[in-house]
């Protein structure tokens, strides 16, 4: 575990870092789009296209955080259910999955605390509600149902991108499915697919009720992907982008000389 700990720590640190960009971009965008004294807000009445816009704004966020530098290096995983999944698969050793999954958690919880700092009262009113994830008008079964099939699918698709050949695609289409599923499933869950995401939300909201959808939905709709690949004995590696001249902690690929000063 220290050996773990001593090597790769800062990949651990990069994951951390990432998810706290991703949710201090999620709680910028929620007040651009839903606090009521937006300008945004107001030009855009529709509900549906501001989740549209959002939708495109977070997708987009992901597409960048991971072919970013940083995401190269570490995976951007930027999510406990998909480091869990990539360890029930055997791409990754359980020390590394276990300070990656406690990353994330610390990343998310301070990304929300730094967005709140900047975004002040605005990010805590309540049609923003520091992004929260709460079950939608059909209730808690369906958010949970919701919440699963989504993630499974998410998963299922970075598995098979990733071991195929058009495994650099894999990133675009992560972000193209958050697209999608903010666009359309929100309604239903509030699209959150990441334990981590949810707990930084509702920390700093004092609301910690619908919780256990956002742990267990995931986290059980991820790990099923994972365990039918698993079967298929699907090859890959614990990255959703791949490149070749970057170092990987989990396949044990480095990079040429010249690049890993850079890397």
């Amino acid at each position: 575990m220290l050996d773990a700990l001593e090597q790769h720590w800062p990949e651990y640190l990069i994951e951390a870092a990432l998810l706290g960009a991703f949710m201090m971009a999620a709680c910028a965008f929620g007040v651009v789009f839903e606090h009521p004294a937006s300008r945004v807000h107001l030009a855009v009445p529709n509900p549906f296209v501001r989740r549209a816009l959002a939708g495109v704004a977070m997708g987009l966020t992901a597409i960048t955080l991971i072919y970013s530098r940083w995401g190269k290096r570490s995976g951007a995983h930027m999510n406990p259910s998909v480091t869990l999944a990539f360890l029930k698969l055997g791409r990754m050793r359980s020390p590394d999955a276990a300070f990656y999954v406690t990353a994330q958690f610390l990343g998310a919880v301070v990304g929300v605390l730094v967005a709140w700092g900047v975004l002040g009262a605005r990010l805590a009113h309540p049609s923003v509600d520091f992004v929260t994830t709460q079950p939608g008008d059909p209730g808690p079964a369906v958010a949970f149902l919701a919440e699963l099939v989504i993630s499974f699918v998410l998963m299922a698709v970075v598995i098979t991108f990733s071991a195929s050949r058009w495994m650099r695609l894999t990133g675009l289409a992560a972000g193209a499915l958050i697209f999608l599923y903010v666009t359309f499933e929100a309604p239903l869950s509030g699209m959150s697919m990441n334990p981590a995401r949810s707990l930084g939300s509702a920390l700093a909201a004092r609301d910690l009720g619908a919780l256990w959808i956002y742990f267990v939905a995931p986290s059980l709709g991820m790990q099923l992907a994972a365990a039918i690949f698993r079967r298929r004995r699907v090859a890959g590696c614990a990255k959703l982008d791949h490149p070749p001249d970057v170092s990987c902690i989990f396949c044990g690929q480095r990079a040429p000389a010249s690049s890993a000063t850079r890397a």
